[in-house]
């Protein structure tokens, strides 16, 4: 175990992140997360090693806001880039030995095996229901499937972001799992400096932001906006470098008033079109607790999200719910027509926003890591066979860490 030092008795840990683009987070959830938590367990005294993929040489950096970063090549394939990385990952860890380690998404638990020949405790962030994406395919919603079952026999710990995704891993595998769900950063700004240099005024336009696939729904969302009678236009940040197809249905499904402005990697002016947006429509359904969600509530704005539990979870009732494209128009005529209500879902929205708190998170991190490094001692009495032996161990559940 680590160096004894940082709060008290409390001892000091080697932590490796592993799964993940990396950070700095331009990407999704997973890196979101990893750079709001791993931010903290290094500025509490842990020696946090974050491995990155997919970077220009030129955007390296060799550490991040306390973090170490390791970068690795990968596969430039969608159906192995996660995989091949991850493997490079897990083999460089074997050589640091970190007190324990943080995998991020199921699909790489066929990896969990070599960690464990190294005494290497894992916990897997299983991520959302990924074998409901449409981009992989028969074959590729086969292997995540299968990698749900493995995570479950050979993961110390299973981490869930949302109670939708522990009551799925409850129901089919009887497994109980650590419920930590992410931050929502307080946005709320009165700037509107940035908005203005894409002829944007404050609470003058809808905003989407999500990456092209199917199971977000853009599409939907652009189409049932263009059949409204809306005044406002709809700003779409986003775009999917794996999906072609889908992004030219979303271009042809769009009216003359809508914005595509692509990926946007400002985060000063990202946040300000959350801030001052009038709604912010969420068409995400698979990936349970969503950081673009909650960035929208810390920033004090309506939503309109797309009717599944896992924003429901979110939301409550501050949030109003669509299904299809007709949902879609009628609610943007809601919205526009609707401003004291909006105004009132606002405020409801960054309320609820309290209950989503990044030093909570990081915290049950904490907490989590620390019972990890605690089995490492042990590790050799409950460790997987070098082959596919399948080993089940007890573990336990915790409580979410946003109130619910």
């Amino acid at each position: 175990m680590g160096d004894v030092g940082h709060s008290g008795d409390q001892p000091r840990l080697n932590i490796s992140m592993i799964g993940t683009r990396g950070v700095p987070a331009r990407y999704g959830g997973f890196e979101t997360a990893i750079e709001e938590v791993g931010r903290r367990l290094a500025a509490r005294g842990h020696r946090i090693t974050v491995y990155c993929r997919g970077m220009e040489p030129q955007q390296r950096q060799g550490e991040h806001l306390g973090m170490r970063l390791v970068h690795l090549p990968a596969l430039k394939k969608r159906s192995l880039e996660t995989l091949s990385h991850t493997a490079l990952s897990v083999i460089h860890a074997l050589f640091k030995r970190p007190d324990a380690a943080l995998v991020f998404n199921a699909a790489n638990s066929p990896l969990l095996p070599v960690l464990a020949l190294g005494r290497i405790p894992a916990a897997t962030h299983v991520d959302g229901l990924e074998w409901k994406r449409a981009k992989w395919g028969p074959v590729g919603q086969r292997y995540y499937l299968i990698c749900e079952r493995l995570a479950v026999w050979w993961s110390k710990e299973l981490i869930a972001d949302a109670r939708g995704i522990a009551d799925y891993y409850t129901k089919k595998f009887s497994a109980p799992t650590r419920l930590i769900t992410y931050g929502a950063p307080r946005l709320a700004s009165e700037s509107e400096g940035r908005i203005g240099e894409l002829g944007l005024v404050p609470g003058g336009y809808h905003l989407v932001v999500a990456r092209f696939e199917p199971e977000n729904h853009v599409e939907m969302i652009v189409r049932g906006y263009a059949q409204s009678n809306a005044k406002l236009p709809l700003v779409v940040v986003g775009s999917a470098p794996y999906a072609q197809a889908y992004t030219q249905q979303v271009h042809e499904a769009a009216s003359a008033s809508v914005k595509f402005l692509g990926g946007v990697w400002d985060h000063e002016l990202l946040d300000e079109l959350y801030a001052q947006a009038l709604v912010y429509w969420h068409g995400h359904s698979v990936g349970g607790t969503n950081p673009s969600l909650l960035r929208a509530i810390g920033a004090g704005t309506a939503v309109n999200a797309f009717d599944v539990n896992f924003n429901q979870e979110v939301l409550r009732e501050s949030g109003e719910y669509f299904a299809n494209a007709q949902d879609v128009a009628r609610l943007v005529q809601r919205a526009e027509d609707d401003r004291n209500g909006v105004q009132e879902r606002a405020a409801a929205a960054l309320e609820r926003a309290g209950d989503y708190d990044w030093e909570q998170v990081a915290d049950a991190y904490e907490a989590l890591c620390l019972d990890l490094a605690r089995k490492k001692r042990t590790f050799s009495a409950h460790a997987p066979s070098v082959g596919l032996g399948i080993v089940r161990r007890p573990r336990h559940a915790q409580e979410p860490v946003a109130k619910q």
